[in-house]
Protein backbone atom coordinates (compact mmCIF):
# COMPACT_ATOMS: atom_id res chain seq x y z
CA UNK A 1 0.00 0.00 0.00
CA UNK A 2 1.25 3.21 -1.00
CA UNK A 3 1.43 6.06 1.31
CA UNK A 4 0.67 9.52 -0.10
CA UNK A 5 2.89 12.49 1.16
CA UNK A 6 0.48 14.77 3.24
CA UNK A 7 -0.04 18.32 2.67
CA UNK A 8 1.43 21.30 3.84
CA UNK A 9 -1.49 22.00 5.89
CA UNK A 10 -1.41 19.07 7.50
CA UNK A 11 1.83 19.14 8.25
CA UNK A 12 1.35 22.40 9.89
CA UNK A 13 -1.57 21.05 11.99
CA UNK A 14 -0.08 18.30 13.20
CA UNK A 15 3.23 20.36 14.30
CA UNK A 16 0.61 23.17 16.10
CA UNK A 17 -0.83 20.06 17.63
CA UNK A 18 2.24 18.59 19.44
CA UNK A 19 3.95 21.80 20.15
CA UNK A 20 0.43 22.29 22.04
CA UNK A 21 0.83 19.03 23.95
CA UNK A 22 5.01 19.70 24.51
CA UNK A 23 3.70 23.09 26.22
CA UNK A 24 0.61 21.74 28.21
CA UNK A 25 3.05 19.29 29.05
CA UNK A 26 6.21 21.87 30.31
CA UNK A 27 2.86 23.93 32.25
CA UNK A 28 1.40 21.00 34.27
CA UNK A 29 5.76 19.90 35.57
CA UNK A 30 5.84 23.52 36.65
CA UNK A 31 2.97 23.37 38.29
CA UNK A 32 3.41 20.39 39.80
CA UNK A 33 5.46 21.20 43.10
CA UNK A 34 7.10 18.27 45.28
CA UNK A 35 5.42 18.56 48.83
CA UNK A 36 7.25 17.14 51.69
CA UNK A 37 5.66 17.27 54.96
CA UNK A 38 7.10 17.34 58.81
CA UNK A 39 6.38 17.86 62.50
CA UNK A 40 7.93 20.52 64.58
CA UNK A 41 11.21 19.38 66.04
CA UNK A 42 11.82 16.61 63.35
CA UNK A 43 14.41 16.49 60.54
CA UNK A 44 13.55 16.72 57.11
CA UNK A 45 15.15 16.22 53.71
CA UNK A 46 14.16 18.30 51.09
CA UNK A 47 15.10 16.70 47.79
CA UNK A 48 16.94 18.20 44.92
CA UNK A 49 16.35 17.82 41.22
CA UNK A 50 19.96 16.60 40.08
CA UNK A 51 21.66 14.20 41.77
CA UNK A 52 25.59 13.92 40.85
CA UNK A 53 26.96 10.93 38.93
CA UNK A 54 29.87 9.06 40.45
CA UNK A 55 32.03 9.90 38.08
CA UNK A 56 31.91 13.62 38.44
CA UNK A 57 32.41 15.88 41.63
CA UNK A 58 30.78 18.60 43.58
CA UNK A 59 34.07 20.75 42.95
CA UNK A 60 32.40 21.16 38.90
CA UNK A 61 29.14 22.23 40.01
CA UNK A 62 27.09 25.87 41.59
CA UNK A 63 24.45 24.76 43.90
CA UNK A 64 21.66 27.50 45.91
CA UNK A 65 19.22 26.11 48.04
CA UNK A 66 16.80 29.31 48.93
CA UNK A 67 13.24 29.47 50.39
CA UNK A 68 10.60 31.80 48.87
CA UNK A 69 12.83 33.05 45.81
CA UNK A 70 14.75 35.79 48.04
CA UNK A 71 16.18 34.01 51.24
CA UNK A 72 19.10 32.24 50.37
CA UNK A 73 19.13 29.02 52.93
CA UNK A 74 22.86 28.08 51.30
CA UNK A 75 24.92 28.03 48.49
CA UNK A 76 28.00 26.00 47.44
CA UNK A 77 30.33 26.88 44.64
CA UNK A 78 33.46 24.62 43.76
CA UNK A 79 32.32 22.27 46.67
CA UNK A 80 32.78 25.17 49.15
CA UNK A 81 30.22 26.45 51.23
CA UNK A 82 29.93 30.12 50.11
CA UNK A 83 26.76 31.36 52.31
CA UNK A 84 24.37 30.75 54.57
CA UNK A 85 21.41 32.34 56.31
CA UNK A 86 21.37 32.83 59.87
CA UNK A 87 18.35 31.25 60.67
CA UNK A 88 19.97 28.06 59.45
CA UNK A 89 23.03 27.99 61.46
CA UNK A 90 23.62 24.70 63.12
CA UNK A 91 20.19 23.39 61.28
CA UNK A 92 20.66 22.90 58.13
CA UNK A 93 23.07 20.92 56.23
CA UNK A 94 23.38 19.50 52.03
CA UNK A 95 24.02 15.77 51.06
CA UNK A 96 27.37 16.61 48.48
CA UNK A 97 26.00 13.91 46.15
CA UNK A 98 21.95 13.72 45.53
CA UNK A 99 22.41 17.84 47.35
CA UNK A 100 19.21 17.45 49.71
CA UNK A 101 18.93 19.80 51.80
CA UNK A 102 18.62 18.24 55.88
CA UNK A 103 16.59 20.44 58.38
CA UNK A 104 17.09 19.60 61.90
CA UNK A 105 15.14 20.30 64.29
CA UNK A 106 12.35 21.85 62.05
CA UNK A 107 10.29 24.75 63.30
CA UNK A 108 7.02 26.59 62.24
CA UNK A 109 8.63 29.22 60.43
CA UNK A 110 10.60 26.85 58.46
CA UNK A 111 6.88 26.55 56.57
CA UNK A 112 7.18 27.34 52.81
CA UNK A 113 8.32 27.17 49.30
CA UNK A 114 12.33 25.90 48.38
CA UNK A 115 13.83 25.93 45.39
CA UNK A 116 17.07 24.20 44.19
CA UNK A 117 18.90 25.70 41.01
CA UNK A 118 21.92 23.01 40.03
CA UNK A 119 24.71 25.23 37.67
CA UNK A 120 27.99 23.62 36.02
CA UNK A 121 29.98 25.54 34.09
CA UNK A 122 27.52 28.16 34.19
CA UNK A 123 24.87 26.22 32.45
CA UNK A 124 21.59 25.38 34.61
CA UNK A 125 20.97 21.99 35.05
CA UNK A 126 18.23 22.35 36.89
CA UNK A 127 15.64 24.72 38.75
CA UNK A 128 12.47 23.21 40.27
CA UNK A 129 11.14 24.11 43.89
CA UNK A 130 9.86 21.41 47.03
CA UNK A 131 7.12 23.14 49.50
CA UNK A 132 7.68 22.36 52.94
CA UNK A 133 4.63 21.81 54.89
CA UNK A 134 5.31 22.09 58.71
CA UNK A 135 2.49 20.93 61.51
CA UNK A 136 2.40 21.08 65.24
CA UNK A 137 0.32 18.81 67.36
CA UNK A 138 -2.33 20.42 69.78
CA UNK A 139 -2.35 19.95 73.12
CA UNK A 140 -5.24 17.28 74.10
CA UNK A 141 -8.35 19.05 74.20
CA UNK A 142 -9.69 19.76 77.38
CA UNK A 143 -13.73 20.43 78.85
CA UNK A 144 -15.14 22.01 80.95
CA UNK A 145 -18.82 22.38 82.15
CA UNK A 146 -20.54 25.63 83.88
CA UNK A 147 -23.77 26.00 85.40
CA UNK A 148 -25.13 29.02 84.29
CA UNK A 149 -29.06 28.27 85.10
CA UNK A 150 -30.36 25.80 87.37
CA UNK A 151 -34.12 24.73 87.68
CA UNK A 152 -35.98 21.28 88.79
CA UNK A 153 -36.77 20.78 85.04
CA UNK A 154 -33.29 21.62 83.09
CA UNK A 155 -29.45 23.06 83.81
CA UNK A 156 -28.43 25.22 81.42
CA UNK A 157 -24.56 25.18 80.84
CA UNK A 158 -22.01 26.66 79.01
CA UNK A 159 -19.71 23.71 78.27
CA UNK A 160 -16.19 25.03 76.84
CA UNK A 161 -13.56 22.91 74.84
CA UNK A 162 -9.72 24.08 74.28
CA UNK A 163 -6.66 23.21 73.14
CA UNK A 164 -3.87 25.32 72.12
CA UNK A 165 0.36 25.45 70.83
CA UNK A 166 -0.70 23.85 67.13
CA UNK A 167 -0.17 24.79 63.88
CA UNK A 168 -1.83 25.30 61.28
CA UNK A 169 -5.20 26.59 62.35
CA UNK A 170 -7.55 23.97 63.49
CA UNK A 171 -11.31 22.37 63.02
CA UNK A 172 -13.19 22.01 66.01
CA UNK A 173 -15.64 19.71 66.12
CA UNK A 174 -17.72 17.24 68.48
CA UNK A 175 -20.47 15.05 69.35
CA UNK A 176 -23.32 15.14 71.67
CA UNK A 177 -24.78 11.84 72.30
CA UNK A 178 -23.11 10.71 69.56
CA UNK A 179 -24.94 13.72 67.03
CA UNK A 180 -22.98 16.23 65.37
CA UNK A 181 -23.03 18.98 67.10
CA UNK A 182 -20.94 22.38 65.91
CA UNK A 183 -18.84 24.75 68.60
CA UNK A 184 -18.73 28.43 68.48
CA UNK A 185 -15.44 28.70 68.08
CA UNK A 186 -12.51 31.17 68.24
CA UNK A 187 -8.40 30.84 67.79
CA UNK A 188 -5.69 33.11 68.51
CA UNK A 189 -2.53 33.56 67.33
CA UNK A 190 0.48 35.92 67.11
CA UNK A 191 0.89 35.65 63.22
CA UNK A 192 0.48 33.53 60.64
CA UNK A 193 2.96 31.78 61.17
CA UNK A 194 2.66 30.82 64.93
CA UNK A 195 1.22 28.45 67.10
CA UNK A 196 -2.68 28.70 67.45
CA UNK A 197 -4.92 28.46 70.64
CA UNK A 198 -8.09 27.15 69.74
CA UNK A 199 -11.78 27.31 71.93
CA UNK A 200 -15.46 26.18 71.18
CA UNK A 201 -18.40 26.82 73.51
CA UNK A 202 -21.90 25.07 73.60
CA UNK A 203 -24.73 26.08 75.34
CA UNK A 204 -26.88 23.21 76.60
CA UNK A 205 -30.10 22.33 78.42
CA UNK A 206 -29.00 19.51 80.12
CA UNK A 207 -32.30 17.65 81.10
CA UNK A 208 -30.41 14.18 81.79
CA UNK A 209 -26.90 12.55 81.66
CA UNK A 210 -25.03 13.44 78.28
CA UNK A 211 -21.88 12.50 76.94
CA UNK A 212 -19.93 15.00 74.34
CA UNK A 213 -16.73 14.60 72.70
CA UNK A 214 -14.78 17.50 71.52
CA UNK A 215 -12.26 16.87 68.66
CA UNK A 216 -9.36 19.21 67.17
CA UNK A 217 -8.49 17.98 63.78
CA UNK A 218 -5.84 19.76 61.30
CA UNK A 219 -3.80 18.11 58.37
CA UNK A 220 -5.43 14.73 59.03
CA UNK A 221 -4.47 14.84 62.24
CA UNK A 222 -7.00 14.72 65.62
CA UNK A 223 -7.16 14.85 69.22
CA UNK A 224 -10.44 14.10 70.74
CA UNK A 225 -11.68 14.04 74.63
CA UNK A 226 -14.56 13.12 75.63
CA UNK A 227 -16.78 14.24 78.85
CA UNK A 228 -19.94 12.58 81.08
CA UNK A 229 -22.04 15.51 81.95
CA UNK A 230 -24.47 14.34 84.48
CA UNK A 231 -28.17 16.10 85.50
CA UNK A 232 -27.46 15.82 90.05
CA UNK A 233 -30.30 18.60 90.05
CA UNK A 234 -33.45 16.33 91.13
CA UNK A 235 -35.19 18.31 93.35
CA UNK A 236 -38.84 17.52 94.42
CA UNK A 237 -41.36 19.83 92.64
CA UNK A 238 -43.75 21.23 95.26
CA UNK A 239 -47.55 20.32 94.83
CA UNK A 240 -49.34 22.39 92.89
CA UNK A 241 -52.32 23.71 94.74
CA UNK A 242 -55.87 22.42 93.64
CA UNK A 243 -58.37 24.90 91.91
CA UNK A 244 -60.14 27.45 93.63
CA UNK A 245 -63.56 25.49 92.98
CA UNK A 246 -62.42 22.57 94.12
CA UNK A 247 -61.76 24.06 97.55
CA UNK A 248 -64.68 25.79 97.59
CA UNK A 249 -66.43 21.95 97.16
CA UNK A 250 -64.21 20.59 99.71
CA UNK A 251 -65.34 22.61 102.05
CA UNK A 252 -68.71 22.53 101.64
CA UNK A 253 -68.51 18.56 102.03
CA UNK A 254 -66.81 19.13 104.88
CA UNK A 255 -69.17 21.47 106.52
CA UNK A 256 -71.93 19.22 105.42
CA UNK A 257 -70.11 16.52 107.22
CA UNK A 258 -69.89 18.00 110.31
CA UNK A 259 -73.22 19.35 110.65
CA UNK A 260 -74.23 15.37 109.53
CA UNK A 261 -72.45 14.13 112.54
CA UNK A 262 -74.09 17.05 114.93
CA UNK A 263 -77.83 15.99 114.39
CA UNK A 264 -77.11 12.51 114.42
CA UNK A 265 -75.70 13.13 117.91
CA UNK A 266 -78.69 15.01 118.96
CA UNK A 267 -81.47 12.99 117.55
CA UNK A 268 -80.09 9.58 118.42
CA UNK A 269 -80.14 9.44 122.17
CA UNK A 270 -83.97 11.04 122.52
CA UNK A 271 -85.18 8.82 119.69
CA UNK A 272 -83.49 5.92 122.31
CA UNK A 273 -84.80 6.95 125.29
CA UNK A 274 -88.10 7.14 124.17
CA UNK A 275 -88.71 3.91 122.91
CA UNK A 276 -86.84 2.92 126.16
CA UNK A 277 -89.73 4.74 128.23
CA UNK A 278 -92.66 3.69 125.98
CA UNK A 279 -91.30 -0.02 126.72
CA UNK A 280 -90.94 0.77 130.63
CA UNK A 281 -94.78 1.82 130.63
CA UNK A 282 -95.81 -1.31 128.74
CA UNK A 283 -93.75 -3.20 131.18
CA UNK A 284 -95.37 -1.32 134.34
CA UNK A 285 -99.20 -1.78 132.61
CA UNK A 286 -98.83 -5.58 132.38
CA UNK A 287 -97.80 -5.74 135.55
CA UNK A 288 -100.56 -4.02 136.61
CA UNK A 289 -103.02 -5.72 135.18
CA UNK A 290 -101.82 -9.05 136.07
CA UNK A 291 -102.18 -7.54 139.22
CA UNK A 292 -105.37 -6.78 138.69
CA UNK A 293 -106.09 -10.04 137.65
CA UNK A 294 -104.88 -11.73 140.83
CA UNK A 295 -106.67 -10.07 142.89
CA UNK A 296 -109.63 -10.86 141.29
CA UNK A 297 -109.22 -14.36 140.99
CA UNK A 298 -108.10 -14.30 144.80
CA UNK A 299 -111.35 -12.72 145.82
CA UNK A 300 -113.31 -15.00 143.89
CA UNK A 301 -111.69 -17.86 146.01
CA UNK A 302 -112.62 -16.51 149.40
CA UNK A 303 -115.83 -15.51 148.23
CA UNK A 304 -117.22 -18.79 147.20
CA UNK A 305 -115.52 -20.88 150.14
CA UNK A 306 -117.64 -18.63 152.61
Amino acid sequence: MMCLPASPRALASRLGLGLFVLLCLGIGQALEKKVVRSKVGEEVGLPCCHEIPSSDSLDRYRVYWQKNVREVVLAYSDGNMISKHERYQNRTEMDPWNLTLWVSPVGILDNGSYQCIVQRNSIVVCDESVILFVTADFSKPNITAEVSADSCESTEMVVTCSSHGGFPKPRISGTLNNVSVEWDASWVSESSLSPYNVTGKLVLNVTKDINITCSVEHSGFSKSTSLLIEKTNDCIVPPVPPPYNVIIASIIIVITFILAITLAARYLPRHVCSRCCKHQDSVEEGVKEYTKTSMSSKLTAETSSV
